[in-house]
């Protein structure tokens, strides 16, 4: 990860072009995992991703100039999808890459027929809550004491957002 880890000094957006999405494999859950335990205080686990994978959810790599920079968990339901996980290294962050996650399971869930995305996001967590704004994602409840936090607990905001 230290290799990757360079700094957040470059805000460049990133193009397009340079980007690739794939399914998440067996392969990558080593590298996933040891990601989320560098982004998030209270990471999800190896286990977790790969109960996700077993579990049928769709799980995405995203790379840039074919190196990992960013992943995503979306389970399908009936009518809807739930996006369990989003994610960019912090050092790409800010550069058009969570949009571009955003925009590949939007469109996946879409062309698998749901008509509404929703997500749970850290009340604390206003960069993230920027993007989903941006997205179009609209509050439809708040969940008390949903995630773990240093002191105790921390209210998560259900939002959802129309395919």
């Amino acid at each position: 990860m230290s290799a990757v880890l360079q700094g957040r000094a470059d805000r460049t957006p990133i193009p397009a072009d340079e980007l690739n999405f794939s399914s998440m494999t067996a392969d990558d859950l080593d590298w996933v995992a040891e990601a989320e335990a560098f982004i998030y205080p209270f990471p999800w686990s190896h286990r977790d991703f790969a109960n996700s994978q077993a579990a049928g959810h769709s799980c995405w790599l995203l790379r840039h100039r074919g190196a990992r920079a960013g992943y995503a968990v979306l389970m399908l339901g009936v009518d809807d999808a739930n996006l369990l996980n989003i994610s960019v290294l912090p050092e790409l962050q800010g550069r058009g890459l969570g949009s571009a996650l955003m925009y590949h399971v939007c469109e996946f869930a879409r062309t698998a027929g749901k008509t509404q995305l929703f997500l749970e996001v850290r009340e604390s967590n206003v960069a993230a809550q920027a993007l989903y704004e941006k997205w179009g994602f609209v509050l439809n409840r708040r969940r008390k004491g949903y995630y773990p936090a240093t002191e105790g607990r921390e209210d998560a905001l259900e939002l959802r957002r129309d395919l």
